[in-house]
């Protein structure tokens, strides 16, 4: 008889519903603006998603070394049922190059929505970094005037003071560009 197994000391994590509300909200109000966002597309670019998500995927792929790989083997002369009609192979580098500037701009239609839905979320980023920096700065300072009031000496009286000054976005942008940061 082997020993008894050991008991796992990981406690696995913790299920959906320990989410708090604010979470819990948050993530329902960003699946509300992906589903509007979704639906406010165009055909054009409804169209466009579809053709790259399924131009992105193995079942494209293995339609292409079917099709290719059948063009090949028949135009070379494999299957003597089959009369070439290709021998040269200048029908088939057509058509995939003409594929290929289709897929093309399929790609970048998709990557153009992309980039924009991303420039939005890296807006709203940034929105509520600064907020939450704003909002962390007159916490030092309370914290800051409480410990004054009751006397608690700050070690570093001179950090805390710089640290309680708000951050205007547009010097520090500034800075980074003149430093060639960006």
């Amino acid at each position: 008889m082997g020993a008894a197994p050991k008991p796992n000391p990981t406690i696995g994590p913790p299920g959906p519903t320990s989410l708090n509300k604010a979470l819990d909200r948050n993530i329902e109000a960003l699946r509300l603006r992906h589903e509007k966002s979704a639906q406010a597309a165009s055909f054009q670019e409804k169209l466009a998603e579809t053709i790259t998500h399924f131009t992105g995927s193995l079942r494209f792929v293995y339609l292409h070394l079917a099709a290719f790989g059948s063009w090949i083997v028949i135009n070379l002369g494999w299957i003597e049922a089959i009369v070439p009609w290709d021998p040269s192979f200048v029908m088939l580098a057509m058509i995939a190059s003409v594929e290929a500037i289709f897929l093309s701009t399929f790609v970048l239609i998709s990557q153009n929505r992309m980039a924009a839905e991303n420039e939005k979320r890296a807006s709203l980023d940034l929105q509520i970094n600064l907020l939450a920096e704003h909002e962390v700065t007159r916490l030092m300072s309370l914290v800051s005037a409480i410990a004054d009031h009751f006397q608690v000496k700050c070690p570093l009286p001179d950090e805390l003071k710089e640290l309680e000054r708000d951050v205007a976005p547009e010097v520090v942008l500034d800075a980074i560009e003149e430093r060639g940061a960006i």
